[in-house]
């Protein structure tokens, strides 16, 4: 699985892909540094490497790595990656058999469709920080990135699904989702009343992991579900920032 993607989001449905055995490649341009919250984050059971897609080497590692890849995730705006030949046409000629996950803010379709954005804009333009206003006039927020999480939980659901089709009929695949829809889809669901009990503020001890990092070790929470009845558990890869080589089939 080739990982072209950024900050919470797709890093979520990337890394819980890994934890269900899917050996993760994240590409990150050299020039443009990970803050080191979201490595700690983001990183947790793939592999970690740097590419200049924009050179005529790059382009083509990307295109060998493409060639052996069952799913690439992106988290870019719709038409943005045309440039490298990433197009969905592009890829499915030159690719053939590739899911292809698009995650952008606002989706393909509409008047914002070429527009970045995040999770907290995404919150309010769509209504979210008038619906959670403390007094009806101040803007709120959700008490976490749910637009991230939640779209990236669905980007891995859209993999695995792609390559359930394609295992039955052939073909390429592209699954486009969008913090925007997963808004809307959370926004129609009915409200739900919460009361202090519901939230004891209490971390129980075995959602708890510790992971090896650049720096030192690194709690985090075990990914969620199982498989056979066993609970799931990262990989055991250390969280390095760009230091594997842009290959397969290494797993240092």
């Amino acid at each position: 699985m080739l990982d072209l993607t950024r900050v919470i989001a797709g890093p979520v449905a990337t890394r819980y892909l890994a934890a269900l055995g899917a050996d993760v490649l994240r590409l990150d341009p050299p020039d443009r540094p990970e803050l080191p919250l979201h490595r700690y984050d983001g990183l947790i059971g793939k592999r970690s490497a740097l590419l200049d897609a924009a050179s005529p080497d790059g382009a083509a590692r990307l295109h060998e790595l493409l060639d052996s890849a069952d799913v690439l995730v992106h988290g870019y705006r719709p038409g943005a990656l045309s440039r490298f030949g990433l197009g969905a046409s592009a890829l499915a000629e030159r690719h053939p058999g590739l899911v292809v996950i698009a995650l952008s803010a606002w989706g393909r379709h509409g008047p914002w469709g070429g527009r970045r954005g995040f999770d907290s804009i995404v919150q309010a333009a769509s209504g979210i920080a008038d619906r959670e206003s403390p007094d009806g006039e101040r803007p709120g927020a959700l008490p976490c990135q749910l637009l991230d999480h939640g779209s990236g939980y669905l980007c891995a659901a859209a993999a695995l699904d792609g390559l359930r089709r394609r295992a039955h009929s052939g073909g390429t695949w592209l699954r486009e989702l969008s913090l925007a829809r997963t808004a809307h889809w959370l926004l129609g669901q009915p409200p739900t009343e919460r009361t202090a009990a519901d939230h004891p503020g209490v971390v129980d001890a075995g959602w708890l992991t510790e992971l090896h990092s650049e720096p030192g070790p690194v709690t985090t929470v075990n990914p969620p579900g199982a498989l056979d009845g066993v609970g799931l558990r990262w990989p055991d890869l250390p969280v390095r920032y760009g230091v594997a080589p842009p290959t397969w089939g290494n797993l240092s």
